[in-house]
């Protein structure tokens, strides 16, 4: 990954600039001592001192244990899961995972979770919607906990820049959900992109088939009784307050909002782009040190209005001339890093397709790029995937065909066809330089996994979608978003965090908490 490093005087975040972070709690210090397993295998320690290590397990709470909860929970499965949190106990996920981990303590709330238990808590995983992430993550953070949490990493730009500053700030070790990021064949895109394997990259397309949740919809009227079960306060969180409404939809097996419908809600998702985007963009955004665009022109399809995000939206993010760095192969006393200038690029990104109300999602997924930039693409598949990226180089082109980056294929300038990554003669002049996730096989396993060997290590910089990268992402992917509920282009100053020629951004830009809930 490209460092960047914030300009003099830059405005990371203009919150709690003098805050100091206190020391970690004695069992962090007792396990960063006693336990070095995972740091031994980075590191190359011998077999003998790993194995008398390997039984010091790190405490884990999760928060949001269904849905992708229940996949982020048993990927620490190896470790002591200690408490469980879920504002709804009427769930299957409750019923499952409360009995695969019976000695974990069972809460709603998880405010009272970690006012009970934080002294006994070293790491916290966050499955939640997307309004809560910020919330509870930075509840955590304070509490000097390492942190999982479930991408996009926060619903607002503010918030992305609040965690990302606490997260230095505090040396925390942390992890964004985007498990693409795992991968041997996304590392390998960006390093050899890096290294100049297409040349300057002036053009990026990404496209996905989401959304397949409703969207375009307008709130509801009237309200339904709301379950025993559900906590619909802290569901709602720092979200305005409204009233519940169950299942109405016969053919849809989800609720209004929750379980998975709360996607397409401006005050509770970020819709496709923030659902999918941390993942599709990953390998552009690194391989071409992306960071703060100066224009952002979102192009709804169908219906837009203020609850709900549309059905299908092309979205345009232009970027200047940036500077990266990526680390010598030789490096000596001096120079550990070389400089790599980057033309400006323009990334476009497409969802959805013009309105179908008998299609899933609501379209007909004909949002995609230009048929003439994509017809090698077709050639070499059969059909253009559902979703996918594509960057156009001076040199030739990458072309990934699937949500996470795992595998990309290379057209470079005059030959006829794409030819796997693994096979393309070109890729042996580009040495392995990013290191590799040591675990292999299940992609959100091997992430999460990740997580948990820095938090042995105590190195915040073994995680390869730490807050400093994942914020980075999600802030720029939110803009799109932004672009979208103003209805009109965003001149954007990244480092003043300010939409120059749109004022009314700034609602959007930093949500307004409803009282009693705000970030830690």
């Amino acid at each position: 990954m490209l460092e960047r490093v914030p300009k003099p005087n830059e405005n990371i975040l203009p919150v709690n600039a003098s805050e100091t972070a206190p020391s970690r709690v004695d069992r962090r210090q007792f396990i960063k001592i006693s336990s070095l397993a995972a740091g031994a295998l980075a590191f190359g320690a011998p077999a003998i001192v790993r194995g008398q290590h390997l039984n010091s397990k790190l405490n884990i709470a999760c928060i949001g244990i269904g849905g992708k909860g229940r996949s982020d929970t048993d990927a620490c499965a190896g470790e002591n899961i200690v408490a469980l949190c879920d504002v709804d106990s009427g769930s299957e996920a409750y019923q499952t995972q409360t009995k695969k981990y019976p000695d974990g303590k069972f809460y709603k709330d998880f405010r009272q979770m970690l006012d009970q238990m934080g002294n006994q808590i070293d790491a916290v995983t966050v499955s939640t919607p997307d309004h809560m992430h910020a919330i509870v993550a930075s509840a955590a953070m304070k509490r000097n906990k390492a942190v999982f949490c479930q991408k996009p990493l926060t619903q607002t730009i503010y918030e992305a820049r609040y965690l990302r500053k606490m997260a230095h700030d505090r040396k925390l070790v942390t992890q964004m959900g985007n498990q693409g990021s795992a991968s041997d064949g996304l590392r390998r895109a960006v390093e050899t992109i890096q290294d100049g394997l297409i040349g300057q990259v002036h053009e990026v397309h990404v496209w996905t088939n989401r959304p397949v949740w409703p969207q375009a919809m307008e709130r509801p009227s009237g309200e339904d009784l709301i379950p025993a079960t559900l906590d619909w306060d802290t569901w709602v969180g720092p979200a305005p307050m409204r009233p519940y409404v169950g299942n109405r939809n016969p053919k849809d097996k989800f609720g209004t909002y929750t379980t998975f419908n709360w996607r397409g809600w401006q005050d509770f998702g970020t819709g496709a782009l923030g659902d999918m985007a941390c993942h599709t963009v990953n390998v552009p955004f690194r391989a071409l040190d992306l960071d703060y665009p100066t224009e952002i022109e979102a192009m709804p399809f169908g219906k837009m209005n203020k609850e709900s995000y549309p059905v299908g939206s092309k979205i345009r993010f232009a970027f200047p001339k940036r500077t990266g760095r990526i680390p010598l192969e030789h490096p000596h006393l001096f120079h550990h890093y070389k400089k790599i200038e980057h033309d400006p690029v323009t990334l476009w990104w497409y969802d959805g397709g013009q309105p179908d109300p008998t299609a899933r999602g609501g379209h007909d997924l004909t949002n995609k790029p230009p048929v003439e930039l994509t017809a090698d693409i077709i050639a070499l598949q059969g059909k253009l995937p559902d979703s996918g990226s594509l960057l156009v180089g001076e040199g030739g082109m990458v072309f990934s065909p699937d949500d996470y980056g795992t595998n990309f294929f290379i057209k470079l300038k005059g030959e006829k066809e794409f030819v796997n990554y693994l096979k393309h003669p070109a890729m042996a002049q580009y040495p392995e330089r990013i290191p590799r996730n040591r675990h292999v096989g299940n992609l959100v396993q091997a992430h999460a996994l990740e997580w948990l060997d820095a938090i042995k290590a105590n190195k915040p910089e073994m995680c390869y979608s730490r807050f400093d990268i994942g914020a980075r992402l999600v802030e720029i992917m939110l803009l799109g978003c932004v672009s979208l509920r103003v209805g009109q282009k965003i001149e954007w100053d990244g480092p003043k965090m300010v939409a120059k020629n749109c004022p009314q951004a700034a609602q959007f830009i930093k949500r307004q908490d409803r009282t009693g809930w705000a970030l830690s």
